[in-house]
């Protein structure tokens, strides 16, 4: 884990060896959800609101493509109601996408819209359940022993407005495709989703 986060801070200190590279901050709300299946059945939970926030490096590779690598705080999870009684995940990850991005000008400024793979490592999470009289909070585990598997990877796409004044507004969603289940089995799977809409400044 430290030697794949230094290997991550090379890398965004080499891009400022680029004359076009350029940083940003970005955050805002995630609506994300598990999807679980067993061979042919397919399940999905009800969505939990989260949030994400982090940095990321915009590379200039033509006029209009550059490279977003970036770094961020991100909140996964779902929401499971069943009898009466409901269970809210709420899982907080470390995630490093990169994302290939198309840039259209405009007269504000530019339309962006991208797509990439990412990868991520579970820190902590909490569970809620309630039966609607009583509540318990209680920590999620990651790792062998955990009740998630500590990495989740798949691949994510955005799109938005960049302003000229640096401003950005946009909407992003992860498609998670490695099982994260840790049920000890392999009869089902469960996977990420997440539909986020942000706000960030490019500097």
């Amino acid at each position: 884990m430290k030697k794949f986060l230094l290997s991550i801070c090379c890398a965004f200190a080499v891009t400022s060896a680029f004359s076009q590279t350029t940083y940003g901050v970005r955050g805002g709300i995630g609506f994300a959800s598990l999807s679980s299946s067993s061979g042919n059945l397919s399940v999905g939970s009800g969505s939990t609101t989260t949030f994400a926030a982090g940095l990321f490096a915009d590379v200039k590779t033509s006029t209009n493509v550059s490279i977003q690598p970036g770094i961020y705080y991100a909140g996964k999870g779902g929401n499971y109601k069943s009898g009466g009684v409901e269970a809210d995940f709420k899982t907080y990850y470390l995630q490093v996408p990169v994302n290939v991005v198309y840039h259209v000008p405009a007269t504000f400024g530019g339309v962006y819209f991208g797509v990439g793979p990412y990868v991520a490592f579970g820190l902590n999470g909490k569970v809620k359940a309630s039966d609607g009289t009583n509540s318990e909070s209680m920590d999620v585990t990651f790792g062998s022993d955990g009740d998630f598997k500590r990495v989740d990877a798949g691949f994510n796409g955005i799109a938005g407005f960049e302003f000229k004044n640096g401003f950005l507004l946009g909407i992003n969603y992860d498609l998670g495709l490695t099982d994260i289940g840790n049920d000890g089995t392999a009869e089902v799977s469960t996977k990420n989703r997440v539909f986020g809409i942000s706000a960030g400044f490019k500097f």
